[in-house]
């Protein structure tokens, strides 16, 4: 049996479909008021509850042998207490019933945010880099991912648990409800703008691929205390991505540009007032959001390519094409999501 959290968000469901595809068990943790329905079609087995509720984690690791422990609070912007409660407290409740069930492998999904923000033109990082680099100071996504990855790690050096970190970065596709929209109605109002020049290289992922190297990862006996980088299809610059977006939309090519170290200073600005003025939706634009786009700092998936012999199925083209065809049938991209 595999355990998934998050598995009605966009990385979580693209797991539950592989695996179902693969003919495999697959038993997810669910809120009550979660929209279930694609894994309803599964025949995904849902278990009640909250990763933030002990007992309820504990029930669904029942009869387990891999956890994909893919839930977090997700976006940056957000009181500090509720990424604790979410993906710090929230992970340290997976590891200890996951460890207390005698879970075979427990697949973490971290993010290249844990290490921080770096940058720095022809900058290439791999795994052995440090974690929490250059953090800011509301960097609560990041600052929360980098104690969920201290708990995780601390439980596989106990021999408590086999664990397998994935760090993935920027994903799109199929149930995309958050990035893809907002870009569609960005670039369909002819707001859209280059952060730089737009040559800068992104680490960008399919969330079908992301998948696949997910379950490849839990289930290769070599990846057990491994921490692997799965955060790129290949060569794709930010020019490249809005613009094929905005192809498959009919709309202009994006060529408005905003220098990098103004958007980001906006953007720092922009924080500053949220904060003061005690905001609970974010600001327009995020130093976060800015860094996400528009660095030049490249992260390497050459580990588990090498060792696990993971290649993306899906290219670009194909992907890019599937995630906006998504979002426009199901007309989130006409919604405030």
């Amino acid at each position: 049996m595999n355990l998934i959290t998050g598995a009605t968000g966009l990385l979580g469901s693209h797991i539950a479909v592989k695996l179902r595809e693969a003919g495999q068990d697959v038993r997810a943790l669910v809120r009550t008021e979660s929209d279930t329905g694609l894994l309803d079609t599964l025949g995904v087995e849902k278990a009640v509850g909250d990763i933030t509720d002990r007992d309820s984690v504990a029930r669904a690791m029942d009869g387990v042998q891999n956890v994909y422990h893919v839930a977090a609070r997700v976006g940056d912007w957000g009181p500090w207490p509720e990424f604790v409660s979410v993906t710090i407290d929230g992970t340290r409740n997976m590891v200890a019933a996951a460890a207390g069930a005698g879970v075979k492998r427990f697949l973490h999904i971290s993010s290249i945010s844990a290490y921080g923000h770096p940058d720095g033109a022809g900058l290439v990082l791999d795994e052995s880099a440090p974690l929490g680099f250059n953090l800011h100071k509301w960097s609560y996504y990041s600052r929360a991912k980098v104690e969920a990855e201290n708990i995780v790690w601390a439980a596989n050096e106990k021999g408590d648990l086999p664990v397998t970190v994935i760090r993935p970065s920027w994903l799109y596709g199929e149930r995309d409800r958050a990035s893809m929209p907002r870009l569609i109605r960005a670039i369909k109002a002819g707001k859209a703008k280059l952060v730089g020049d737009g040559t800068n290289r992104l680490n960008l992922t399919y969330a079908g691929n992301e998948a696949d190297g997910c379950i490849l990862a839990a289930e290769a006996s070599k990846a057990a205390g491994e921490a692997y980088n799965l955060c790129n299809d290949g060569a794709i610059t930010q020019a490249e991505y809005l613009n094929k977006i905005a192809d498959q939309i009919g709309a202009k090519p994006i060529t408005k540009k905003v220098p990098y170290k103004i958007a980001y200073k906006a953007a720092f600005l922009m924080e500053l007032f949220g904060h003061m003025f005690g905001r609970k939706t974010p600001p327009l634009v995020t130093r976060y959001s800015v860094w996400l786009i528009g660095r030049k700092v490249f992260f390497s998936t050459e580990k588990i390519e090498r060792e696990l012999g993971y290649k993306p199925a899906i290219g670009y083209d194909e992907g890019i094409a599937r995630a906006v065809k998504w979002a426009m049938e199901h007309r989130v991209v006409a919604s405030n999501q």
